[in-house]
């Protein structure tokens, strides 16, 4: 696949003779005649390098360039994230687009020492003046794109340790950190849009029995069976199901009512049912269950923590282990 350069320049002639150079050297070639239409263009184009000239039309090159970079952090979700870490940064790169960080080459008549400061600023990766040096340009761009290509190996990898750093490694459900900061961010969005946020706790009964019983490698299979059944009636995509314990799961469902958390706890339990696990220890069937409390809350912008749907889901379930496991109990306070 060919790398893309986007040349950006309002001179038709040095335009044309921009991309014969890069088209000579293999590479695809968009083109913009002013800082606007670059904007436009890399957004459709999603280049690998931008020549961009300083002086423009329209919109000059050190402002498109200042534009430009407010187009990469918020593909890479950098502006959301110092806004109250209301994204991942995992999430915040499907949500908004796909746009790549490109490198930026800025060529300028302007040559002094304010001018080469002001580039940079900008966010420009480097310059080169004009008249353009042919050799010096095709040198410059090949280097860009092997740094870009590097950018995004690593930026690849950090990504992956990343989503491997918020799964259980048992399960391959969410994790307890990932849990928490879910819970919170979500707490926080519902509380700006005036939603309700339930949460679902389910405990396995007598898991401790179970695994003295079977063993532990027989557990962890059993634990691994139990979270894929869990997992599999949280069905839409803005929920999150999470190991938050030994044997302890959770779900987060936002925009959802507390009957509407009823309908997917009894499922939970039934999906669990289904797979009829033997459990001869058990003291309340004789295949493994779930005991499950449940609660839904409005959150508000004065309660800026989910302690509080966290504790009333707890007791909820404490009550429901209490009066003989393998039962669901709703929050009612």
């Amino acid at each position: 696949m060919k790398n893309r350069i986007l040349v950006v320049e309002d001179d038709r002639d040095t335009r044309e003779l921009l991309r014969e150079v890069m088209e000579s050297e293999g590479y695809e070639v968009a083109e913009a005649s002013n800082g606007q239409a670059c904007l436009e263009a890399y957004q459709r184009q999603l280049p690998d390098v931008v020549l961009l000239d300083a002086m423009m039309p329209v919109m000059d090159g050190f402002t498109c360039c200042k534009q430009l970079q407010t187009l990469f952090r918020q593909a890479s979700g950098e502006d959301i994230h110092k806004q109250g870490q209301e994204t991942l940064q995992a999430e915040a790169n499907g949500i908004l687009t796909s746009l790549k960080r490109a490198p930026v080459l800025m060529t300028t008549v302007l040559d002094d020492p304010a001018s080469v400061e002001r580039a940079f600023a900008a966010g420009a990766t480097d310059y080169i003046t004009k008249p353009i040096h042919w050799e010096v340009l095709r040198q410059r761009v090949q280097h860009l794109i092997e740094q870009s290509q590097l950018y995004r190996q690593l930026e690849a990898a950090y990504r992956e340790l990343n989503r491997l750093a918020s799964l259980d490694n048992l399960t391959k459900l969410a994790n307890r950190r990932r849990f928490d900061e879910f819970l919170e961010r979500e707490w926080r969005r519902m509380a700006r849009e005036k939603g309700q946020l339930s949460l679902v706790l389910c405990d396995i009964d007598d898991f401790k029995l179970y695994n003295d019983t079977y063993g532990h490698l027989t557990g962890d299979f059993c634990l691994y069976r139990v979270a894929a059944a869990i997992e599999r009636e949280a069905k839409r995509p803005g929920d999150l199901v999470a190991r938050y314990g030994g044997e302890e799961f959770a779900a987060i469902l936002p925009n959802t009512d507390r009957s509407g958390a009823l309908v997917v706890a009894q499922k939970m339990q039934e999906s669990v049912k289904a797979l009829q696990i033997p459990h001869k220890t058990s003291t309340a069937s004789e295949y493994v269950t779930l005991s499950v409390g449940t609660a839904c809350l409005f959150p508000t912008p004065e309660q800026d923590s989910p302690a509080p749907l966290f504790k009333a889901a707890d007791q909820a379930l404490y009550q429901a282990k209490a009066a003989g496991r393998d039962r669901m109990i709703a929050y009612s306070g």
